[in-house]
């Protein structure tokens, strides 16, 4: 194993242990480095300290080349640019020669999220007198009512939920803790799922586990398993739009602040470290918007 392979090995380590980052954050890093050590191996076979800046610029062209997306490149420059602070911190190079290398600006899409008649589809498709069922429904309102991650969801565990108190506490990232409160709607279906389809699941493994969400042998449900249940929902309700987990949090800022909530409430419930990051939800729907405009504006006039 070469110096190369060997840093990118110990900051897995890194990322794992310190940072408590995700399986895909990790994932992705992985694949950002091994693209950064292919180009220096095509270079002369180059190490993490012949790195300059000069090098990079070919990098960067290569990766135009490519016709990757801005969003791609920021990412790879980002990851290449914590990994070297990594090495630096760790003393393996004298300095990080990504620091000032400036990111190609970005568009900023609105977020995707679901009106309200879409999600009243998924409500409805699941068969509540099934185990899987109960499970499903579960999912899909504590999701929509917390605006969770799809990875702080899947490693809840039963003493993680206050079905009185109607909390659920949440580890997000950096093992940050927070709690996020969750209506009646949500409590009724994980009551409903935790006294009924968990237990009959639970006989199937006749594991000993306080993750909640199990899968149909009885063990616990992976981020990948709460995707394929999703994406079974959305078959069965005849949606045609592609709809993905991060959808549901998207959804839930969006109609939190087209409600009222206040922008620092909603930071805080997400779990968000910046503002910044809660900002790309303060677009509002068409309907909500002229909404606003006939209630507010002295030229509106009144709908006959």
């Amino acid at each position: 194993m070469n110096d190369n392979q060997r840093q990118i090995n110990l900051f897995t380590e890194y990322l794992q242990i310190e940072k408590n980052a995700s399986s895909y954050t990790i994932h992705f890093y992985q694949s950002d480095l091994h693209s950064f050590k292919a180009f220096l191996q095509r270079e002369g076979d180059l190490s993490w300290e012949e790195v300059d800046y000069p090098i990079i610029r070919v990098f960067l062209t290569e990766l135009y080349d490519q016709q990757l997306s801005r969003r791609s490149v920021s990412r790879k420059l980002s990851s290449l640019r914590s990994f070297y602070r990594f090495l630096e911190r760790e003393g393996h190079v004298e300095s990080n020669p990504f620091l000032h290398v400036s990111l190609p600006k970005q568009q900023n899409p609105i977020p995707s999220f679901l009106y309200e008649e879409e999600l009243d589809k998924l409500f409805h498709v699941s068969n509540m007198e099934e185990p899987l069922g109960q499970r499903n429904q579960a999912i899909l309102e504590l999701l929509y009512a917390t605006g969770m991650r799809i990875s702080e969801c899947v490693t809840c565990e039963l003493s993680d939920i206050d079905l009185e108190l109607g909390t659920v506490l949440v580890r997000g990232k950096g093992r940050k803790e927070r709690y996020i409160p969750f209506g009646s709607f949500a409590r009724d279906a994980l009551k409903h799922y935790i006294y009924n389809g968990r237990n009959s699941l639970l006989e199937k493994s006749g594991m000993e586990t306080g993750a909640i969400w199990l899968n149909a042998k009885g063990s616990p449900l992976t981020d990948r398993g709460v995707r394929l249940v999703l994406n079974k929902m959305v078959e069965k309700a005849a949606m045609t739009i592609h709809v993905h987990p991060h959808m549901l949090r998207h959804t839930f800022a969006t109609h939190m602040l087209n409600e009222g909530a206040d922008l620092r409430s909603v930071q805080e419930l997400l779990g968000h470290e910046h503002l910044t990051s809660t900002q790309i939800y303060t677009h509002v729907t068409k309907g909500h918007l002229k909404n606003v405009y006939m209630n507010s504006h002295p030229r509106a006039g009144k709908d006959e």
